[in-house]
């Protein structure tokens, strides 16, 4: 983005944002066009502070900003309505989509299709839709868009489509091979499973199970080990 631009009426969504200075606030907001933004909202935390309010996660929001350098200038937001409040496991399921994206994305790196996949699943959570296929769609999604995401369905070794019944682990930024004997400690799928994936079909249980299983060890690795906070917690809601 060149320097000292002004951005009108983006879509955008709130990602995360903290306190700065006495009255303001720093705004990370995933856009539409422009990917992930650092935005300082100033004097956002006054009583009478047209952005007190607005600035909330998992609202559609349309921002305005201006100003060069890591850190831009928000200037105006508006609430674009028509997104239910989320609550309970669905709110912490959507934190969980935030800080994948803060953690793996950079910043002013657009993603237009990713940020109307990111819209769908919270629309989808707030909708009450069952959780984790909405959670694995997201994280392919995520994968794809970034560039992590190897062939699926095609086997890294041979080229052809894997076959449905057979056993295959995943070998990180090459993609499926046949599972040996001595697979023990990789994660193992089948091929229907790797089918399903790479058609975004969640029908079958196994599917959803060894997908959570693939694509988290695949998230950790990207992340560099990094632990996730919202991962922690939902895990914790889960037991209670």
């Amino acid at each position: 983005m060149s320097p000292k631009q002004r951005i009108d009426q983006q879509p955008a969504f709130v990602l995360h944002s903290w306190p700065w200075r006495e009255t303001s606030l720093i705004v990370e907001v995933f856009s539409r066009d422009f990917g992930r933004v650092g935005l300082v909202a100033k004097g956002a935390r006054r009583p009478q502070s047209a952005l007190r309010g607005v600035l909330m996660a998992f609202q559609p929001l349309r921002v305005d900003w201006s100003g060069g350098g890591e850190i831009k200038t928000l200037v105006r937001a508006e609430w674009q309505g028509g997104q239910p409040l989320l609550q309970g496991r669905a709110l912490l399921c959507a934190y969980y989509l935030n800080e994948l994206l803060v953690r793996l994305s950079a910043r002013e790196d657009p993603h237009p299709v990713l940020f109307e996949d990111y819209g769908s699943a919270l629309a989808d959570l707030a909708r009450q839709t069952a959780a984790a296929p909405v959670l694995r769609r997201f994280e392919l999604a995520l994968l794809r868009e970034l560039g992590y995401g190897a062939g699926l369905a095609n086997d890294a070794q041979t080229g052809e489509i894997v076959d449905p019944a057979g056993r295959y682990v995943y070998i990180i930024e090459k993609g499926p091979v046949r599972a040996t004997l001595d697979a023990a400690g990789q994660v193992v799928v089948s091929g229907q499973t790797l089918i399903d994936l790479a058609q975004n079909a969640f029908e079958r249980p196994e599917t959803l199970a060894q997908g959570k299983q693939l694509l988290r060890t695949l998230i950790h690795h990207y992340l560099g080990g990094q632990t996730l906070q919202s991962r922690r917690v939902l895990k914790e809601f889960q037991e209670l």
